[in-house]
């Protein structure tokens, strides 16, 4: 038989799917008939932009080998039972992971420390006692130091260290929660914080961890705030006499005394009615009726101490003003009483009456004061009870 007769009497039994059956075959085994023979394409445009695409078919939409193998895996599992289980069926569930940040997320160990600052030039304190809080993250092994602030001391508190990542020798390392204790030194940049104590919660992680922590030591107390805290040496004696007490007891509290004032230096030669107010300190108002004539001005003696008996002066006094080193004493409620004549700067007063809150006030404190009106005649017809607690 002739060469190309044997490869056409060989070509009759056997076809080209009959070596590579994949190609007509489909993936559950069905024959597929090829209708198209172009290749996928593998770029695309988007936006403009091109952008690779991987393609999930072959030559003539037939399915890639990679995608009949995980087909071939998929069917496999669905279909086809294990003929023979070995021990029970039942699985206990996994146990859920849970990565560190997330367990350690928002918790933080909180330490109490202290470090000492040098004062130079000061004769009243050679160095401060300065208290601070350290923070630790174990999250991200970072640390973060608070100074509690202190209103009017003088210092710039606050934050001391952001939170960040904190050095622990020259070779790159970091400091780690097994580094801290308690009455230890811990450096930060040049500045040497002293470990004395820790909340309840740094204490149970630390035990947690296997890390047993030393005895808490208590802060020193700065030298210079406990100076200050005590009472520094009078070298005068103190008043008995206690002025801010009498301000708050009697602050608001006015005494009204109504007199006549005998004006026998002016030419007419007029008595004019007078309201006299007893604070802390004496006033008095002129009272002035309707049309009277006289100037607008009723206050004759701005509200202030007024000296009943000054200090004898070895020499005449040329000063205007008198001091209280000058005065031996002041007028009080004792020298007001009604029905009788006062002498106010050199000028009589006589107090004839005194409105109900005067009057029950020296029948509490002065009870052997007799507050009666007195009946007078008055050249200014006034209305006194129109006067009565106007300020």
């Amino acid at each position: 038989m002739r060469p190309w007769e044997r490869v056409r009497h060989f070509s009759s039994y056997f076809s080209f799917s009959d070596f590579f059956p994949e190609i007509n075959m489909g993936v559950n085994g069905e024959v597929r008939q090829k209708s198209a023979f172009h290749r996928s394409q593998t770029l695309t445009y988007k936006n403009g932009f091109a952008l690779p695409r991987t393609p999930t078919v072959g030559i003539g939409q037939d399915p890639l080998l990679s995608e009949r193998v995980i087909q071939q895996e998929i069917n496999k599992r669905t279909f086809k039972t294990p003929d023979m289980t070995h021990g029970s069926s039942y699985k206990s569930p996994r146990k859920q992971f849970v990565p560190a940040y997330v367990t350690l997320d928002k918790k933080a160990l909180r330490f109490y420390a202290y470090f000492k600052e040098d004062v130079q030039f000061c004769p009243d304190e050679v160095y401060r006692v300065r208290p601070v809080m350290i923070y630790y993250y174990p999250e991200d092994d970072s640390m973060y130091i608070y100074e509690p602030i202190v209103e009017n001391s003088g210092l710039s508190q606050g934050k001391r260290l952001k939170r960040q990542r904190v050095p622990k020798n020259e070779r790159g390392e970091h400091y780690e929660y097994k580094d801290l204790s308690l009455g230890i030194d811990l450096v930060v940049y040049g500045v040497k914080y002293h470990i004395t104590n820790c909340d309840e919660f740094t204490m149970k992680f630390m035990e947690s961890e296997g890390i047993i922590l030393n005895n808490p030591e208590p802060t020193p107390v700065d030298p210079y705030s406990n100076s200050r805290k005590m009472t520094l040496p009078r070298h005068t004696t103190p008043s008995e006499f206690d002025r801010k007490h009498q301000f708050l007891t009697m602050d608001g509290k006015v005494l009204c005394f109504f007199a006549l004032w005998d004006d026998a230096d002016c030419l007419q030669k007029d008595t004019g009615s007078v309201t006299i107010h007893y604070y802390l300190a004496v006033e008095i108002r002129e009272i002035h009726g309707p049309n009277s004539g006289r100037d607008p001005f009723p206050v004759v003696m701005r509200r202030q101490k007024l000296h009943k008996k000054l200090k004898p002066q070895p020499f005449p006094s040329c000063v205007m003003q008198v001091s209280k080193d000058e005065v031996e004493e002041y007028y009080s409620p004792k020298d007001f009483q009604v029905g009788h004549t006062v002498k106010l700067l050199g000028r009589p007063f006589l107090l004839y009456d005194c409105d109900d809150f005067t009057r029950k006030y020296y029948q509490t404190n002065h009870p052997d004061m007799d507050m009666k009106p007195i009946e007078v005649h008055k050249t200014v017809d006034v209305d006194r009870k129109k006067d009565v607690g106007k300020i």
